[in-house]
This record gives C-alpha cells, sequence and structure tokens, in this order.
C-alpha cells in the first residue's frame, strides 16, 4: 500500500461485518473480537488536536495519511461525535495529503470540507461495497449503510470532482463470486461514476475467521466445508489457485465497464496519533 500512516479516530465499529480483518485488534484492548468488536466502541476524542500537534512537529515530513485502514472513519458513532471534520483540517492545514476509505454514507456530510481540502493538498476517496445483495448484505454486515446508499455516495461524491475507487472486496466464495453477480456488481459501479475497482477474496485474519465461520455455520452450514477446503488450517488468504482464478473471472467483465481493477494487497501501516481514548461507548445504539 502506497502510504505508512493511518489515523483511525474509532476503535471497534457498529458496521459488525462478520468477515472484517481489525476484529483482532479489539484484544488489544482486553475486549474480545466478536460482540464487543460490534458494541463497545472507543471514541477518540480528542483526536484533532492530538493530530494537529503531531502534524505540527518539524519532523513531519507530510507524507501521505490514510483513513479507513482499520476500522471505519464515518461509522454511526461519527453521526454524533463529528470527529472527521476536525481531521480534515488538520490534515489539509499542514499540508498533508490524505485518502478515505469507507463504508459510510456519511461522508456525504463532508463532501464540501473535502473539496476545500482538495485545494490545498492531494485528497482521494475510496467506497467499500462488498456485497449488492440486500438480505445477504443484511446478514453479514448489519450495520452497514445499503449498497444502493453506497453508490448513490459514490455517485455524490463523482459529481463533486472526485475520482471515487470502489473495494469490491471482499468477494465471498460460493457466495458473491459468480459471474452473474460479479457482473452486475461491477455494472452498477460503473453507472454510479467510479472512476475504477479493486477486488479481492475473502482475507480471514485471526478472530475475524472464527468469527466469519460461526456466522457461515449458522447462515450458511452447506458451505462449511467448502471454505475449510479454501481455508485449510489456519490460513488467512483463500488458496492461490482460487484467488488466481477469481482474478481470470474478474478481469474481463471490469474491462467490459470501462472499469481498472486492482489486486488486494494486505495493509501494513503505523498509527499516527498516540493520543489516548477518553470514551468508551457500550451500546451501538447511542448512535
Amino acid at each position: 500500500m502506497p502510504f505508512d500512516w493511518t489515523v483511525n479516530p474509532y476503535r471497534g465499529c457498529t458496521h459488525a461485518c462478520a468477515y472484517c480483518f481489525a476484529r483482532q485488534t479489539h484484544t488489544y484492548l482486553d475486549l474480545d473480537a466478536g460482540r464487543d468488536f460490534d458494541s463497545q466502541i472507543v471514541v477518540k476524542t480528542n483526536v484533532a488536536d492530538v493530530l494537529a500537534l503531531e502534524l505540527g512537529r518539524d519532523s513531519w515530513s507530510h507524507e501521505h495519511v490514510a483513513l479507513g485502514t482499520n476500522t471505519d472513519p464515518y461509522q454511526r458513532a461519527e453521526g454524533r461525535y463529528r470527529l472527521m471534520p476536525g481531521i480534515i483540517e488538520a490534515l489539509a492545514s499542514s499540508q498533508t495529503p490524505f485518502s478515505i476509505l469507507t463504508k459510510g454514507t456519511l461522508l456525504r456530510r463532508d463532501l464540501p470540507l473535502l473539496q476545500r481540502a482538495r485545494e490545498r493538498v492531494d485528497v482521494s476517496l475510496a467506497m467499500s461495497i462488498a456485497v449488492f445483495d440486500d438480505e445477504l448484505q443484511r446478514s453479514i454486515e448489519p450495520g452497514t449503510p445499503s449498497a444502493q446508499g453506497r453508490l448513490q455516495t459514490v455517485r455524490a461524491a463523482t459529481e463533486a470532482g472526485f475520482r471515487v475507487t470502489v473495494f469490491l472486496m471482499p468477494v465471498l466464495p460460493h457466495l458473491t463470486d459468480s459471474v452473474a453477480a460479479l457482473d452486475d456488481a461491477l455494472r452498477q459501479i460503473a453507472e454510479a461514476g467510479a472512476a475504477g475497482v479493486v477486488h479481492g477474496a475473502l482475507h480471514l485474519r485471526p478472530g475475524a475467521k472464527q468469527w466469519f465461520l460461526q456466522w457461515l455455520s449458522r447462515e450458511h452450514p452447506e458451505l462449511v466445508s467448502s471454505y475449510a477446503a479454501l481455508y485449510p488450517g489456519a490460513a488467512a488468504t483463500a488458496r492461490r489457485d482460487y484467488r488466481r482464478w477469481l482474478a481470470r473471472r474478474v478481469a474481463p467483465l471490469a474491462r467490459s465497464h470501462g472499469l481498472t481493477r486492482g489486486e488486494e494487497r494486505p495493509a501494513r501501516a503505523r498509527p499516527l496519533t498516540g493520543g489516548t481514548p477518553t470514551l468508551t461507548l457500550q451500546q451501538p445504539t447511542l448512535f
């Protein structure tokens, strides 16, 4: 990934995606990677102040900063705490380029601010949309906005002058990887005005793997043996032959819809803000 630094204003995520790779990070806080990750959200209410101080240091070299690499900065808590405007302003005023990856339609609130920031620094936006089947989406990522809501946000950001990339990931084996499903997803992404698409097969890191397999056993028990073969033992990535097969399937479909494509590449980045989280919310229904 083309960055070394991230800012994460929230720890845990009420999107509650069964496959979320960041689940294990909640155990660093002596919370569990399952229900706690979905419901006990740590809100770094001082994040903008700490960020402004760190960006103001003489040693800061104005490297690219990525938001949304661990948990979503536009999850429901952002509607209440409004941390992102301060973060955006701190980055822009310090001449620090940045990117945002989100599943949150609340991004639309900040488009005018992002347009002003873009006058000073490079700003790139990406929207994650993995599931286009409404029933499956409500089952596997129950706290997320609908795919249509996210597509409308892609359109709004495009009309605001941004080139938006859509992350069609994770692609779920036997659930969202058929030609019909992929073709329909790519068609809708293109119609929303996206400049490109990145795809990748489901990645099951520790914590996420256990939680996802519980969901699979409950909702699609007929697929448990297939997933065991695709992700044997402690493997986090799907077998290489499946990933190559998926790439060959996506490539012509992406070209037919005029979309560039890329492969999934795991990100490793250093957190930029070291400020101590100051508030823990116990109930996602507050948001």
